[in-house]
């Protein structure tokens, strides 16, 4: 049904939420959940940017298109490729875009472990609701 990404988007708030709410705002990312809330009404939608310049244009403008082959020495390509790492952890844990990398591990740490609390947290609700609880499946049936 339509509404059934809808309801697994408003689950997956709202336990993020909780998991926020449960930080008590002491972490970057929990104020960043909790704000984001805030910040999506007053989002722009992406074809609106008007600062944006395609590089179709810049290429019709400037009328080069050669592309230079760069040199890189391996020490180069090493911090690169830990850079593009940090970049994506930084995407990845909610308030640490463009944050330095000491403040992007200590907050991925802190919520790596909120995120392992919540998946344990719900596979036991989930395990409770379903009736696979141990309290039903601890008795074996008796034949009489």
């Amino acid at each position: 049904s339509p509404s059934a990404p809808r309801r697994g988007r408003a689950v997956r708030e709202a336990a993020d939420r909780a998991l926020a709410v449960a930080a008590k705002g002491r972490t970057r990312w929990s104020r960043a959940i909790l704000t984001s809330r805030v910040k999506l009404k007053f989002r722009k939608e992406k074809g609106q940017r008007s600062g944006s310049v395609s590089a179709a244009t810049v290429i019709g403008v400037t009328g080069r298109n050669r592309s230079r082959k760069q040199r890189f020495s391996v020490l180069k390509l090493k911090a690169k490729s830990v850079q593009r790492k940090v970049k994506v952890i930084g995407r990845l844990v909610p308030g640490c875009r463009k944050q330095p990398l000491a403040v992007i591990l200590e907050e991925a740490t802190d919520y790596i472990a909120a995120l392992e609390m919540q998946v344990r947290a719900m596979s036991a609700l989930a395990d409770l609701l379903s009736g696979s609880g141990s309290a039903t499946s601890s008795s074996p049936p008796t034949s009489q």
